[in-house]
């Protein structure tokens, strides 16, 4: 089969490299454009990288619905994938394949569409997630569903470890689902849209945690903020990055720090936090016990 593989960061690439490995004919490799970085310098996408590595045609569009359809018509694809990709395709991309395009979403659709589904379980406290592979319609993730792999969610996994086994599960996911299409045995089920939820785009502000964040919550954030944006507090007018916590006892008022045994804790609405391992504004990560060592005048401030 012929088909254009669309993707953006690190998350698509396991994908990619799966669906090269399966035989199955990548005739192009869809991304968006190099971003700028630090010292002006142009940073390609993660997905360019590892396509101009296997030796694949790239083509970046700001817009593909915009710009780039006619290339897309051009190369007569059987199929479309699309691994975050980052662009709502439209109508007209979504008809040009033959078989449709097929999605490599991390959830178990139809619960948490949307474009932080892996964040939003973790914030939901979820002991399962996993991928589902979807046949694209124009609405948000609401295609029907080819398959589903599920994938238990450890207390340890943050959004960056789950980033990780999802994209794994997902290369496996999609090239079974390609295969089924090349035998024809694939089939379509139509999503529960009734028991559809969704989830939003994540920002810096979502993760900070206040007075009257309760404490179990604000371990969920932890997890779910980590890689980024990271969760916080403010405190004394300056953010200290919590990189790991977990809940404890109450010792105090609410938004008051609290010292234990050498280790650095903060009341929040029901429980306190213990801060395990943390970053001042312009400093190193450290434990929170080396930051409390160094920041005695923590314990005389509060967090809104």
């Amino acid at each position: 089969m012929r088909l254009i593989f669309l993707g953006t960061p690190d998350f698509a690439i396991p994908a990619l490299r799966a669906i090269h490995a399966s035989g199955h004919t990548i005739v192009a490799v869809i991304t968006q454009p190099d971003k700028e970085g630090k010292r002006l310098v142009m940073t390609p996408p993660a997905v360019k990288v590892e396509a101009e590595r296997l030796g694949l045609p790239v083509y970046q569009f700001a817009s593909l619905r915009k710009e780039g359809v006619e290339l897309v018509r051009s190369l007569s694809p059987d199929v479309m994938v699309t691994a975050a990709f980052g662009q709502i395709l439209s109508q007209e991309l979504l008809d040009i394949p033959t078989h449709g395009v097929f999605n490599v979403h991390g959830s178990l659709l139809p619960k948490y569409r949307g474009s932080s589904p892996i964040q939003t379980a973790l914030l939901q406290g979820e002991k399962q997630t996993g991928v589902t592979i979807m046949r694209t319609a124009y609405a948000v993730d609401s295609g029907d569903i080819i398959l589903k792999k599920e994938l238990p969610i450890l207390p340890e996994d943050t959004a960056g470890t789950l980033f990780d086994k999802i994209a794994s599960l997902g290369a496996e996911g999609i090239v079974e689902a390609l295969d089924l299409l090349e035998k024809g045995k694939i089939t379509y089920t139509p999503q529960d849209h009734s028991q559809a939820t969704f989830c939003k785009m994540i920002t810096k502000e979502d993760a900070e945690i206040f007075s009257n964040t309760q404490a179990e919550k604000a371990c969920l954030m932890v997890r779910a903020y980590s890689p980024w944006p990271i969760a916080y507090l403010t405190a004394g007018g300056e953010r200290l990055k919590v990189y790991q916590a977990e809940a404890a006892a109450k010792q105090g008022e609410q938004g008051t720090f609290f010292a234990q045994n050498g280790e650095l804790f903060v009341n929040l609405q029901s429980g306190a936090l213990h801060l395990i391992s943390v970053q001042a504004e312009n400093k190193k990560r450290m434990s929170g016990s080396d930051y409390l060592r160094g920041h005695q005048a923590i314990l005389e401030k509060r967090i809104g």
